[in-house]
């Protein structure tokens, strides 16, 4: 019997930029490259700007249009499920699930608490389905408060039981997200946005959801740690690897393993949400970068910025970009580029590519850039 794949750390980390379209030649369709990512996080955050632009501005260029995302998630060919949009026709592979919400076999007490609660505001769970019924779409203030057990938590939810309602009823499959004003969400009955194609039965689902995982990320373990939204872990889905220098076993797509072709590095300033980055522990371990999220630090505790963007060059992450959108001055300001002291590649002639695709993301926000001393 055949052991598994030896791969260097340079094939795992070009696995993974090839499966996220960061190479060239760039994509050039929006549905496409969703489709190709299997979810796109739909973050509020507009720092630079929001988090599912500069994803897609990251693969498509400049030509990319935020309209058009917004005209396919109006069209409901993507479909918003918590905060993640996803193609239509991927909704069966999830329907199965939220018809056996919150899961099948035994329940967790977490589990058994949430059933406990909803059972508890069902007469609100039903005014919040007539509502829709009647008038929807609706944003989440247009429709009926009346949970008669308030929803009790040590995070931002903690009484907020409208909202906390709605999330369970989209995880239940009985409303969806329609569209949105602006940024506000506007809620509807599922049945009216899920496309209503025959649900994959769950364990096939999930099986098919593995697959298209790894499709997206090229490498990844096939069991992580629990992740909101969208998980990391790919099941038995690819081949089972080994990559040099790591410890422990892999699941690879070798659709990804082909030599690579110099001619297919470009640099790209990613989200700090992207999905090549969004697994720290895998982005430490196979591309040797320690990044994180630190809009939530206090500023003094920050090494990176508020909403830094990684730095990809070619197959390597090497820096990270600290930049702002200073809409009322048309101006954005890049206040630090730094480069990760971990790596040796950041040659002047990469800053000197980092700082063209800086001015080339101002040039696409219709900004300004403004560099302070030193960035």
């Amino acid at each position: 019997m055949a052991g598994p794949l030896v791969l260097t750390a340079a094939q795992a980390r070009r696995a993974a930029v090839r499966a996220q379209l960061l190479t060239r030649p760039r994509p050039h369709d929006v549905l496409g490259v969703v489709r190709r990512l299997g979810v796109l996080q739909l973050d509020p955050t507009a720092h630079v700007a929001p988090s599912a632009d500069v994803v897609l501005w990251s693969r498509l260029g400049s030509a990319y249009d935020p309209a058009e995302l917004r005209d396919l998630l109006d069209t409901q060919a993507l479909v918003e499920v918590r905060m993640m949009a996803r193609p239509a026709e991927d909704l069966r592979l999830l329907t199965a699930e939220m018809a056996a919400w919150p899961g099948e076999g035994g329940l967790t007490p977490w589990q058994e608490e949430l059933v406990g609660w909803v059972r508890a505001n069902d007469a609100a769970r039903r005014d919040v389905l007539a509502a829709l019924r009647a008038d929807g779409p609706l944003p989440a203030t247009g429709l009926p408060d009346t949970c008669a057990v308030p929803w009790r938590s040590s995070g931002w939810t903690d009484g907020r039981s409208r909202g906390r309602l709605l999330d369970l009823m989209v995880q239940r499959g009985e409303v969806a997200v329609a569209g949105r004003q602006g940024r506000v969400p506007l809620y509807d009955l599922a049945s009216r946005v899920h496309p209503g194609d025959e649900p994959v039965p769950a364990a096939e689902a999930r099986a098919q959801r593995d697959v298209r995982r790894l499709a997206a990320l090229g490498v990844a373990r096939p069991r992580a740690a629990q992740a909101p939204g969208e998980p990391h872990d790919v099941g038995a889905a690819g081949v089972e690897a080994r990559v040099e220098g790591l410890r422990g076993r892999w699941r690879v797509d070798p659709a990804y393993l082909a030599d690579w072709d110099p001619a297919e590095a470009r640099v790209a300033l990613l989200s700090p949400l992207d999905r090549l980055v969004m697994d720290r522990r895998r982005t430490r371990e196979v591309f040797g970068f320690d990044f994180t999220l630190e809009m939530y630090k206090p500023a003094a505790r920050r090494r990176f910025g508020y909403w830094a963007l990684p730095v990809l060059v070619g197959d390597r992450l090497v820096g990270t970009v600290d930049a702002e959108a200073v809409r009322e001055a048309g101006e954005l300001h890049v206040h630090a580029v730094r480069a990760d002291p971990a790596h040796d590649d950041w040659t002047p002639a990469v800053r000197d590519a980092v700082g063209a695709e800086v001015d080339r993301l101002a040039a696409w926000l219709q900004l300004t850039p403004v560099r302070e001393p030193g960035a």
